[in-house]
């Protein structure tokens, strides 16, 4: 429920204090791993990402690092770079890092062959090992539409091709990629029971309120302890908790697809900084106009930026909706 704000909206509505915020995330990770979710320790999956780190070095000032295991579970299309992050991070931490490679489980399964069918379909001389990543159209503020996705493969010489991408490419495209995130879930809990330990997610609330996550996939989780961060919070934080500055810089990455491809242009269409202050004014019930003159928008923009927030939370609930029963068991 949106909450009128009790103070004028600023750029720096989001500021917080580090030092309370970490202590009062590990005191909730202590008690809830211990006493509600009756673990011995828990599971962070890195991802080379700051939403990942921060968990890593929250749950590791929590329970010590003989109760934390952390996973690093590279696909076909995860770079190196990611692969170094993950690696700089734990050894600063002093935790146990297991990598495991999901590309041959994924190709048994068919999941790169799909890939490739649904975009030979767009670009016809495709050929597999073309880098490629799908991007929402340009755009969203300038006028009203539903958002739609846009093809973009590379050719020889570096050349980018774009096409619109149809929706049944467009689906497919995306349940091969959800497997990559469902196929990282399985082995969370697979490393998980066998040590009775809790599973930790990671989003932030950007993702957590829009719906940027895959059911059954990363949005699976025994505990979500920065849920309720925006992504400039959980920045914040992660300087204050002394994650890597090569992962702080780091723009925040889908590590997906073979191009590189910001979370931007793949899903929020704007940048964190800006959208981390538009979903605050939303909840908070913000007149329009005092949002357009902080922000530097126009009402028009606006008012665009919060249908498109609307419409994503609405997207996040049917994710975040329990399996539906027939009939109530009692």
């Amino acid at each position: 429920m949106n909450n009128a704000l009790q103070q004028p909206f600023s750029r720096d509505v989001l500021t917080i204090d580090p030092s309370a915020t970490a202590l009062s995330i590990e005191a909730w990770l202590r008690t809830t791993v211990a006493r509600t979710l009756h673990r011995r320790g828990a599971i962070v999956a890195v991802s080379g990402g700051v939403d990942s780190a921060v968990c890593a070095a929250l749950a590791q000032r929590a329970l010590g690092s003989q109760r934390v295991h952390t996973l690093f579970l590279p696909g076909q299309n995860s770079t190196p770079q990611s692969r170094q992050r993950a690696r700089e991070l734990c050894a600063g931490l002093d935790l146990p890092l297991e990598e495991q490679d999901i590309a041959p489980a994924l190709q048994s399964l068919g999941c790169y062959t799909m890939r490739d069918a649904a975009i030979a379909r767009v670009f016809p001389d495709y050929r597999p090992g073309q880098r490629y990543k799908i991007t929402i159209a340009s755009g969203m503020l300038e006028r009203d539409r539903a958002n739609v996705f846009d093809l973009v493969l590379e050719g020889q010489g570096g050349q980018l091709q774009r096409a619109r991408l149809p929706l049944d490419s467009y689906l497919e495209l995306v349940a091969a990629t959800n497997m990559k995130q469902r196929m990282r879930k399985l082995l969370e809990y697979r490393a998980a029971e066998a040590r009775n330990y809790a599973v930790i997610g990671t989003p932030n609330r950007l993702e957590f309120e829009q719906g940027f996550f895959v059911r059954g996939g990363d949005g699976l989780a025994d505990c979500k302890p920065i849920a309720h961060l925006y992504k400039t919070q959980v920045y914040a934080l992660a300087e204050y908790l002394g994650v890597p500055a090569s992962i702080r810089a780091e723009q925040p990455s889908t590590d997906t697809y073979s191009l590189p491809q910001t979370q931007e242009e793949f899903f929020f269409a704007l940048p964190y900084a800006t959208l981390d202050l538009l979903l605050f004014a939303h909840r908070h019930a913000v007149p329009i106009a005092e949002v357009a003159a902080v922000m530097q928008m126009l009402p028009e923009q606006v008012e665009r930026a919060f249908r498109d927030i609307e419409l994503k939370k609405q997207h996040a609930q049917r994710l975040h909706q329990p399996a539906l029963l027939c009939e109530a068991v009692e």
